[in-house]
């Protein structure tokens, strides 16, 4: 393969135009806000994205490489086919659910980071340790994309794996150390574009190939491999489940979802933002599928790839980069390149700052500097976000199962942080005992189920398990969703059982060591008689949200507007004067 100087060249216009569009917002971010709430604005904007900046970045948040490269993957390979390509429904659901139930109740209480709730009501301990899977699946996630740029650019131009890794990651890095949410929200803005643009003007002339037989045909017949559409073999049907709940309910609660509904101007408009989004999703997701279903229909020994196919050289997971490479004319498939490089960078932006904002806020502030001022938090983040960027590009050129390790990771989100959110936010009681061991029960039952990408054998086996040909043990049966239940049980049932041995009096206030229930007043759950709670937050919510800005630990949450509309009491001025 030919070194291609005009895939070069296209390349490096692309990235000089995102990171001009990433300098601009990085000079929008600097004229928005006092200069008291520069990390906010960095995090969060100005609270004033509206409804167009907001779908984009929140659809292209979804759609990385990630995406279209797997959508593609999973519609091509013939044991799976497009019944497997589940990731564009599985995220499109998420988004609605998020919409509905989640994007106003964080939203309208003025939250800067999705750990916010959890520290309220748990405590800065309990928000540590929510925060380790938190960053493991966006820094994982950043690394596997980061590698799969990388190949794919090796492919269609023939440079070297780690310069083009190396490259894309200093790029990402480089606009979001500057702009913030601002320089992501309004590059996703380009780089969606370009998706779109790109992969659409190459379908129509891969399609034509004469090495491509009609997609239609091939759907339900077998022409070159089994049809595209695929099939759920009936043992594997709770396979399926398990995942597609992973998807559907484990894409909620990450920060990269919710620093976009908290970017908004106001809760209905997250909520808006998110049903755009789920559309946007979906119709991404259309020619990926149909690139994966050409690459189904292409009789390869007809074209300069050659023999044997794809799959059987074990690149299936690289079809969408073969495809623009050998059934387009090259100018076509270096603007596909774009647009895949475009993905890429859009997902990988959002995962670094959003890593970078939660170990700044609630862990380096609110845990250890609560009194730090606002500018050593900007340079907190400015640093972390360097780190973070340079740590997701070092496990991209270095480790071998960067994909394994953000599969496991995501798990963990799905596992332990789904239910920590459904009770911080909707069950009333809950304290730090429960959360505590919901964590660990969630933990356990995870890794003890095994996860064939690491090659970690299971030390539970579960019905229905088997052996690959590799000699993995891979289980049929449900069990991240097991978890997942359990989790959120355990929370439940513990919470309410320390509740009532404390209040009963069963159990001593001298063992409540982590202040959950017997302390009225703690500095680890934030002097909770001055937090805002939802039944005293009367708002507009077609209005912006101001929420108190305070530098102190005891006031972060605080809504001070919502106290002007409810009537003062001797108890409230006695809490506000404290």
């Amino acid at each position: 393969m030919a070194f291609h100087v005009e895939g070069l060249v296209a390349i490096v216009v692309f990235y000089l135009a995102i990171l001009a569009v990433g300098i601009w917002a990085a000079w929008k971010t600097k004229n928005t806000g006092s200069e008291g709430d520069r990390s906010e604005a960095i995090i969060v904007g100005g609270r004033d994205i509206g409804l167009l900046v907001g779908g984009f970045t929140m659809t292209a948040t979804w759609v990385g490489g990630g995406y279209i490269n797997g959508t593609a993957e999973a519609v091509y390979v013939p044991d799976y086919g497009l019944a497997w390509a589940q990731a564009p429904i599985g995220y499109s659901l998420s988004l609605i659910l998020g919409g509905l139930f989640f994007a106003k109740p964080m939203r309208s209480k003025g939250y800067v980071t999705m750990l916010d709730p959890f520290q309220q009501i748990y405590g800065k301990r309990m928000g540590g340790l929510l925060f380790v899977p938190a960053l493991m699946g966006e820094m994982f996630w950043a690394a596997a994309i980061f590698s799969a740029l990388g190949a794919t650019i090796s492919v269609i131009i023939d440079i070297n794996v780690n310069i083009s890794v190396i490259i894309s990651a200093l790029i990402a890095t480089m606009y979001t150390l500057v702009g913030g949410v601002y320089s992501v929200a309004y590059t996703d803005v380009v780089q969606l574009f370009c998706i779109f643009l790109g992969l659409w003007i190459s379908v129509p002339f891969a399609m034509s190939h004469p090495a491509v037989t009609d997609i239609g045909l091939t759907a339900v017949h077998q022409v070159y491999q089994a049809p595209w559409l695929g099939y759920i073999n009936s043992l594997d049907i709770y396979t399926w489940l398990d995942n597609f709940f992973l998807l559907t309910l484990g894409g909620i609660p990450w920060q990269a979802y919710f620093q976009r509904v908290l970017s908004s101007s106001s809760a209905t408009y997250a909520q808006v933002l998110s049903f755009l989004a789920a559309f946007g999703c979906l119709v991404m997701a259309i020619p990926a599928v149909l690139i994966g279903a050409i690459g189904a229909s292409t009789a390869w020994n007809q074209t300069d790839y050659g023999v044997p196919d794809p799959k059987s050289k074990k690149e299936a997971d690289m079809i969408l980069p073969i495809v623009l490479q050998y059934l387009c004319p090259v100018y076509i498939s270096l603007f596909g390149l774009g647009a895949v490089s475009a993905a890429v960078m859009s997902s990988a932006d959002s995962s670094i700052l959003s890593a970078s904002s939660m170990f700044a806020r609630n862990i380096y502030q609110l845990s250890f500097r609560q009194n730090a001022s606002d500018r050593e938090i900007v340079w907190v983040i400015r640093i972390t976000v360097l780190l973070f960027g340079a740590s997701a590009t070092a496990m991209a050129l270095l480790a071998s199962s960067v994909y394994g390790l953000w599969y496991l990771s995501s798990d963990l989100v799905y596992i332990i942080i789904f239910p920590q959110l459904l009770c911080v936010l909707f069950i009333k009681g809950t304290n730090t005992y429960g959360a505590i061991a919901g964590y660990l029960f969630g933990l356990v039952l995870r890794i003890t189920g095994g996860e064939p990408y690491l090659y970690l054998q299971p030390l539970i086996f579960y019905p229905g398990w088997y052996q690959d040909d590799n000699n993995l043990y891979v289980q049929r049966f449900p069990f991240k969703t097991l978890a997942m239940l359990t989790s959120f049980f355990t929370n439940v049932i513990v919470s309410y059982l320390a509740k009532y041995l404390f209040e009963s009096g069963t159990l001593p206030p001298k063992l409540d060591f982590l202040d959950a229930v017997v302390a009225r007043y703690s500095r680890e759950h934030m002097d909770k008689a001055t937090l805002v709670k939802s039944d005293n937050i009367v708002l507009n919510e077609l209005a912006p949200v101001n929420p108190r800005h305070s530098l102190t630990l005891s006031s972060t949450f605080t809504n001070k507007e919502a106290f002007n509309y409810v009537d003062s009491s001797p108890e409230l001025s006695n809490t506000e004067d404290n």
